[in-house]
């Protein structure tokens, strides 16, 4: 499995400077949408981020059509729809890698900082408020709430036993919407 998560994260590595070149974006053409309804989609990896606009994994990772199997919330908080999407990927589409991506100046972090949502957001910002309770900083508040999401899918009973087995990695990352750059 090694090799095979390696040549993963090296791809989406590689896409990112690409991106970050600002080199063309894979075309989504006719045929990959074919091949895809043909043949099913098979993602290199699972991306769970943010639902902010400007982060669009796809882009960001300069893959193409059926390449990431992307969960998407604000402020890229898991909760039962999200795992139950995750299980879905590893068990049935095959994927071995799950990247939890935060990024810089993420809204639902800063509501999370300064205490105060109504509604639904409410919910979102009492989930990363518990994970960030200790941040001194915004960065650090995210990469925080990165931690907690990753916490979350470890503790799954279904996923648990294949991170322990080495074959399902999860892995933080960071996205600089200034610069486009992902630290993993």
């Amino acid at each position: 499995m090694a090799k095979k998560t390696n040549f993963i994260i090296q791809r989406l590595i590689e896409g990112n400077k690409q991106f970050v070149m600002e080199k063309a974006h894979k075309p989504i053409s006719q045929l990959r949408r074919e091949e895809t309804f043909k043949n099913g989609q098979k993602p290199l990896a699972i991306v769970v981020t943010c639902s902010d606009s400007r982060v669009p994994p796809e882009y960001i990772f300069n893959v193409g059509l059926g390449d990431l199997f992307v969960i998407r919330t604000a402020g890229s908080v898991i909760g039962d729809f999200e795992q139950g999407s995750i299980e879905y990927a590893v068990e049935h589409l095959g994927c071995q890698v799950i990247v939890v991506m935060g990024h810089s100046h993420c809204g639902a972090v800063k509501a999370a900082m300064e205490g105060h949502a109504e509604g639904f957001i409410g919910k979102i910002v009492e989930e990363i408020s518990g994970a960030i309770k200790d941040a001194t900083s915004e960065d650090e508040a995210i990469m925080l709430n990165v931690r907690n999401s990753i916490k979350r899918i470890s503790e799954n009973e279904l996923l648990k036993p294949l991170i322990f087995k080495n074959h399902l990695l999860v892995l933080p990352a960071l996205y600089d919407l200034q610069t486009g750059i992902v630290q993993f």
